[in-house]
C-alpha cells in the first residue's frame, strides 16, 4: 500500500507567507500545496483533496470564509479538515469562521512550533482507515471506498475491474506488477481469463488516464508511473 504523507493546502493572498508557512510545514514532514486566493483554493482542493487546508480570511477574488463553505458544500472536499490563519482576532471573525465550517481558528501572527502542534492535533482527527482507502498521486486521487477517481479534479466513473487494475498499480507506483499477480489480484484464482484480458483493460485506462502512466514491462506485466 502507498504511503500516505499528510497533504496541507495553504490559501493565501501574501506569497512570503505561503513561503514561510510552506518553509516551515515541509520541514515537520508534511506535503504542501499553495494558492494565491479563495478561488484558485477551491480549484487545487478539488484536484487534491488535501488531509488540511489553512486559509486566510482577507484575499481577493473570494475570502476565506466564503471558500470554507464551498469547500465544504463539494462532495470531494466536503470531509476535509479546515483551519483559518488570520490576522483577524476578534471574537465576532472567529465566529463567523467556525460558522462556516472550519475545525479551528488561528490568529497571526502565531509561532511556526505552535502552529505545528495546532496542525498535529487536528491531524489526529482523521480516520486511521484513510491511507488504506484513498490514494493521491499528483493530479489523481483514487477512493476505494466510494469507489471514486478523480483527475484533474474531474470525476471520471471506471466500470469495477478497471477500477481495481488502476487502484492494485497505483497502490505501489513504479512496482512492476507480474501478470499472474494482477490476474489473481483483480479477477481472483476462480474465473479463468487470458492475458489479453489484461492488455485490453490497461488500453482502456491509458485512454481515459493518460498513456505516459502505464508502462508495459515486457514478458512480465505492468507499471503504474506517477
Amino acid at each position: 500500500m502507498a504511503a500516505m504523507t499528510k497533504t496541507i493546502l495553504v490559501v493565501d493572498d501574501d506569497p512570503d507567507i505561503r513561503e514561510l508557512i510552506g518553509f516551515n510545514l515541509h520541514q515537520a514532514g508534511f506535503k504542501v500545496e499553495t494558492a494565491a486566493n479563495g478561488v484558485l483554493g477551491i480549484e487545487k482542493a478539488t484536484k487534491i483533496v488535501p488531509d488540511l487546508i489553512l486559509l486566510d480570511v482577507m484575499m481577493p477574488e473570494m475570502d476565506g470564509i466564503e471558500a470554507c463553505k464551498r469547500i465544504r458544500e463539494h462532495p470531494l472536499t466536503k470531509d476535509c479538515l479546515i483551519a483559518f490563519l488570520s490576522a483577524r482576532g476578534e471574537d465576532y471573525s472567529q465566529m463567523v469562521g467556525f460558522d462556516s465550517g472550519a475545525d479551528d481558528y488561528m490568529t497571526k501572527p502565531v509561532a511556526p512550533r505552535v502552529l505545528i502542534k495546532r496542525i498535529e492535533a487536528l491531524m489526529r482527527r482523521l480516520p486511521s482507515e484513510k491511507s488504506e482507502n484513498v490514494i493521491v498521486l499528483n493530479d489523481l486521487t483514487i477512493d476505494r471506498e466510494r469507489f471514486l477517481v478523480i483527475k484533474n479534479g474531474e470525476e471520471l466513473m471506471l466500470p469495477k475491474k478497471e477500477f481495481e487494475l488502476l487502484y492494485l498499480l497505483c497502490s505501489s507506483p513504479g512496482k512492476v506488477f507480474t501478470r499472474d499477480i494482477i490476474l489473481s489480484k483483480v479477477w481472483g484464482h476462480k474465473v479463468i481469463v487470458g492475458d489479453r484480458t489484461i492488455d485490453v483493460h490497461i488500453r482502456k485506462l491509458r485512454s481515459k488516464l493518460g498513456d505516459e502512466h502505464f508502462a508495459t514491462i515486457k514478458g512480465v506485466g505492468y507499471k503504474f508511473e506517477s
